[in-house]
């Protein structure tokens, strides 16, 4: 069993940055590919950012390119995703993923460990 706790959302202003943290606990942390989801009131969680086990690989969706950045630190059992130029339309509830194996899944039945989320509410 993996269990994840997400933390660093919050309100910032357009144009800002947060640092959103995932802190895993559980099974061989390093053995899990890893990645971000998020959901906007009245639509559909979506992928963001991904990173394999070892953190050579990553994906991201085309609209946070150049602006976001996922990272892992085995050692210290976190996934981080930095969010700079930050924009309205990034508002929601972040959600940290988890999956045993290799690869950057992109698609929410992928996952099989989610955390309860943090909040990211960008004004304009």
């Amino acid at each position: 069993q993996v269990q994840l706790v997400e933390s660093g959302g919050g309100l910032v202003q357009a144009g800002g940055s947060l640092r959103l943290s995932c802190a895993a606990s559980g099974r061989t942390f390093s053995s899990f590919a890893m990645g971000w989801f998020r959901q906007a009131p009245g639509k559909e969680r979506e992928f963001v950012a991904a990173i394999n086990w070892n953190g050579r690989d990553t994906d991201y969706i085309d609209s946070v390119k150049g602006r976001f950045t996922i990272s892992r630190a085995n050692a210290k059992i976190t996934v981080a995703l930095q969010m700079n130029s930050l924009k309205p339309e990034d508002t929601g509830a972040y959600y940290c993923a988890a999956v045993y194996g290799t690869g950057v899944p992109r698609e929410l039945q992928e996952y099989d460990y989610w955390g309860q989320g943090t909040q990211v509410t960008v004004s304009s």
